[in-house]
């Protein structure tokens, strides 16, 4: 096999970002809970209870923001 010719590279910025994707809210749909419960981990279904939870509270805060913009109109 040929070696390989070196070049010279620019820096790449290096981000966790990039390194990892996005963990941001998801949504507590049945996939996700049932998942957690199959591999059988406590700590990851805590995790994925208060998750739902949280979400659930965010929605229904929305909800409730929706429901008196409303009633204003």
């Amino acid at each position: 096999m040929p070696a390989r010719k070196t070049t010279k590279k620019t820096a790449k910025k290096s981000t966790t970002k990039a390194a990892r994707p996005d963990t941001g809210a998801v949504p507590p749909y049945g996939d996700p809970i049932r998942k957690a419960i199959a591999r059988g981990d406590t700590r990851e279904m805590k995790n994925v209870a208060a998750s739902a939870r949280k979400w659930m509270a965010d929605v229904q805060a929305a909800l409730d923001q929706l429901d008196s913009a409303l009633k204003n109109k």
